[in-house]
């Protein structure tokens, strides 16, 4: 039988304040998006192209999403006319990709939209609260991120064929 928790339990009380941190800013970046005209996907897309160096196959490894998927994105801010293309100098094979004119505006509303956020909602926080929940913060990514190094190290050695012996006993190494 599952376990009630008890609303002092600082442990549970923690993640449920995290859970409601993080989907408040998942609804505060899908408004942000479209108070610019865009998709969050859209957005992360300008905000890669207006980094420079953008490539397509790499950001799409990083956003562990297709390329396809990301052609599709790029096309539709060409369509748009968010975007500008263009052959690389030295490599022809290699595409060229910046902020149009129209870009660097929907960029900037969403700048500006977040800068004032920013203002209205930290503005206002002691600055020793703040310097408390940025290394608590770091420490617990830190955490998760290294926990999931492990997960992921675990399952692929757990996933991998075992190696026989000639006498035929399976020997996982």
């Amino acid at each position: 039988m599952a376990r009630k928790h008890k609303k002092e339990d600082p442990l549970h009380a923690a993640l449920e304040a995290l859970k409601r941190v993080s989907e408040a800013f998942a609804r505060r970046r899908a408004q942000l998006a479209r108070g610019a005209g865009l998709t969050e996907a859209q957005w992360r897309v300008l905000e890669q192209i207006a980094a420079e160096d953008f490539m397509p196959s790499l950001f799409a490894r990083r956003q562990e999403q297709t390329p396809a998927a990301i052609s599709k994105l790029i096309r539709q801010l060409l369509e748009r006319g968010l975007v500008e293309v263009s052959i690389a100098t030295g490599d022809a094979r290699q595409r060229r990709y910046a902020l149009s004119a129209a870009g660097r505006q929907a960029m900037e509303i969403v700048r500006k939209d977040r800068q004032r956020a920013i203002d209205r909602i930290w503005s206002g926080l002691d600055p020793r609260d703040l310097a408390t929940f940025s290394a608590f913060a770091a420490d617990l990514a830190e955490r998760m991120e290294r926990y999931e190094k492990s997960e992921t190290r675990r399952k692929s050695e757990n996933s991998r064929p075992e190696k026989t012996h000639r006498g035929g006993a399976g020997v996982r190494k």
